[in-house]
């Protein structure tokens, strides 16, 4: 699928006693690491593969194909580079987006800030309803405060809403991810799962 190679989850609909099915929440799902044993994106790869019925969940991939952000190439008529156009259909087709990023050096990595940058200009993440989760174990007492203050700053910014029952620190050891790249712990499972609950509730009228 083009540059940002997404994957998806497809809930079966259901089909009983000719019952219109539930519309499904579609949340898409963003990294805000690089690295390729990341413990944040693990933990999403993760919720992709236990987001419940009634969730569409699409984890994004093509960070490290966005051009840095420059305010003369998003110019009004001028193409959008491909990545960028990619991200941005994706972002304005979902319903709701889940984020795990960690912290460099006291704030938002920066492939993840240069991300951000590119929704700016077409207001792909206005009135979007967004959540975070973070890895950060025993050994980062502050949970990433820092870069999670930075990414409720930019959002504040560009006017998202912040789903803030559905943020949660879910702490990950790196030998908690499996040969598969999952975590298979079903506590941290099932904290996933009420994050897609309490996601799921910011999205109803």
């Amino acid at each position: 699928m083009g540059r940002a190679a997404r994957q998806r989850r497809l809930s079966r609909p259901a089909c009983s006693l000719g019952r219109v099915p539930e519309p499904r929440a579609r949340v898409l799902l963003i990294s805000g690491s690089l690295r390729s044993g990341s413990t944040n994106s693990a933990l999403l790869r993760t919720a992709l593969a236990v987001a419940p019925a009634g969730v569409e969940a699409t984890l994004y991939a093509g960070m490290g194909e966005l051009p840095h952000f420059n305010p003369d190439d998003d110019a009004e008529g001028l193409p959008a580079h491909p990545a960028v156009a990619e991200l941005r259909a994706a972002l304005h087709e979902a319903d709701a987006l889940l984020v795990s990023t960690p912290e460099y050096a006291g704030a938002l990595p920066g492939s993840f800030k240069n991300l951000l940058e590119w929704t700016v200009g077409d207001a792909s993440t206005y009135r979007k309803p967004i959540a975070w989760v973070n890895t950060s174990g025993a050994a980062a007492p502050t949970g990433a405060a820092d870069a999670h203050d930075s990414l409720r700053k930019v959002l504040g910014y560009v006017h998202a809403e912040i789903v803030e029952d559905a943020c949660a620190r879910i702490p990950v050891a790196r030998d908690a991810i499996g040969a598969d790249g999952l975590i298979a712990d079903d506590a941290i499972r099932a904290q996933l799962a009420a994050v897609f609950a309490a996601v799921s509730r910011a999205l109803r009228p």
